[in-house]
């Protein structure tokens, strides 16, 4: 093997800095057997047992003061269903390496979101997602899932087999068991065509029913402090890709986030500067145009570090959310120069996704890391709050089990079924008890208890 199977715990921190601790143990099992094999073991030793991926996420999911359980060692696609309609894959797969393994094989998730380096699973369970109204989450690609739980056992999970607990399970935080592997849909590689432009926000809203409904996948990023927006629309093509070039890698990778890190250290430095680098930013918006493979213009580099919420509100409500948020930071001055990012996505009938039941709009806002963040993102939450907003599962908030019982039709289902198949709750830490309300459990058997921090700027 590569690495021992287990080792002492190390410090460990997600992608942001904003999660920080010392689990007691790291295991990182090399097949699914293994990681069944393992499972079992924790729970009957009253071990308790957090998977982890890239850490991509904002809060504290994957936090793990006993076992960590890094899912590096099992990636790769073990199978491919009838027709290339599906293929099966390991759960520690990053979505990067997921889009290239495809492409080998002519294939394609249907559509994706921003950020590759998550793991298939971590996407799934935090109810990640792309843009576009005639798609849902990534979650709703997923045809089958193998599900190990608390007892150790290895459950196949699928609309047609235990419906329930694939409902569950499609976004489960990690509260049902581990995602040892995924099945998912998959259509025929697709070659598309990116194209950005900088436009006024009010021009974007006019047109917006018109670019949602014209293309294939419309987003936008307004600049605060400005009227100006960055404008993306992105559709199948049957052009050749356009190739990378010198001088666009170094536009894309030098000057889009090295001279960002620039601006933003300066805004970090001297906070009332805030507002001129938005403006800054949005005079250097270039019309652009690409042509490349799905998975690749999907993705944008993220060198610039940040916090970041993100909530789901009602895609009829958020032209007027969107105004109220506007009015909230010129109102408020905000100390913010990341512009916040709008997407549309289709409903969905997954039990925890945020899409369940309404078509969707997601407003995303970013706070470049070592600003403070709390008091702007709070005045947004309010706004979210009044609009029946529900969080996106990997990104801060601060909302409770009681209000997210209200939001989710189906949150208690969610309960029953996760207390069905993780009695002892094995899987459980204080932060996902706290958001779903479920009683502790005292401390984890083992050593003694390693430190755990969030950051409270």
């Amino acid at each position: 093997m590569a690495k021992k199977a287990t080792e002492k715990g190390r410090r460990w921190e997600n992608w942001s800095g904003s999660v920080r601790g010392k689990p007691r143990e790291i295991a990182t099992p090399r097949s699914v057997d293994e990681l069944a094999s393992m499972v079992g073991a924790y729970g009957r030793a009253g071990r308790h047992v957090r998977a982890v991926g890239s850490g991509h996420s904002f809060t504290p999911l994957a936090l793990a003061d006993d076992v960590m359980l890094s899912m590096e060692g099992l990636q790769g696609i073990t199978a491919v269903g009838e027709a290339n309609s599906t293929v099966t894959v390991l759960g520690g797969m990053p979505l990067k390496w997921l889009g290239d393994a495809l492409l080998q094989r002519g294939l394609a998730q249907e559509n994706l979101g921003d950020i590759d380096v998550q793991t298939i699973t971590g996407a799934i369970s935090t109810g990640t997602h792309g843009t576009g109204v005639r798609f849902g989450t990534l979650a709703t690609q997923v045809a089958g899932l193998t599900l190990v739980t608390a007892a150790g056992e290895t459950l196949e999970l699928s609309p047609e087999r235990d419906p329930d607990a694939f409902h569950a399970a499609q976004v489960s935080l990690g509260a049902l068991g581990i995602l040892a592997a995924v099945t998912l849909r998959v259509v025929p590689a697709k070659r598309l065509r990116y194209q950005t432009k900088r436009e006024t926000l009010q021009s974007c809203l006019d047109h917006l029913e018109e670019y949602k409904r014209d293309n294939s996948h419309f987003e936008f990023f307004w600049l605060p402090y400005t009227k100006w927006t960055q404008a993306k629309f992105t559709n199948e093509t049957d052009a050749k890709p356009t190739g990378a070039n010198l001088w666009s890698e170094f536009n894309r990778i030098a000057l889009e986030n090295g001279l960002f890190w620039l601006l933003s250290e300066s805004a970090r430095i001297a906070p009332p500067f805030s507002s001129t680098v938005s403006k800054i930013s949005a005079m250097g918006i270039a019309p652009t145009t690409a042509v490349d493979y799905s998975h690749r213009i999907y993705a944008t580099p993220r060198a610039v570090r940040f916090q970041e919420m993100e909530y789901n509100v009602p895609a009829e409500r958020f032209t007027e959310i969107l105004r109220e948020i506007e009015a909230c930071i010129n109102k408020n001055r905000f100390r913010v120069h990341f512009p916040i990012e709008c997407r549309f996505v289709r409903g969905d009938d997954i039990w925890l996704s945020p899409a369940y039941g309404r078509d969707s709009a997601y407003i995303a806002v970013h706070m470049y890391k070592g600003m403070p963040y709390k008091e702007y993102f709070a005045a947004l939450e309010e706004i979210f709050q009044r609009y029946e907003g529900r969080p996106h599962w990997g990104k801060m908030h601060t909302l409770t089990a009681a209000t997210l019982a209200a939001r989710y039709p189906r949150w208690e289902d969610f309960l029953r079924m996760r207390a069905r198949l993780d009695p002892n709750g094995v899987f459980l830490n204080d932060y996902l008890r706290g958001l779903i309300g479920v009683a502790g459990a005292g401390q984890p058997a083992g050593p003694a208890a390693g430190d755990a921090r969030v950051p409270s700027s």
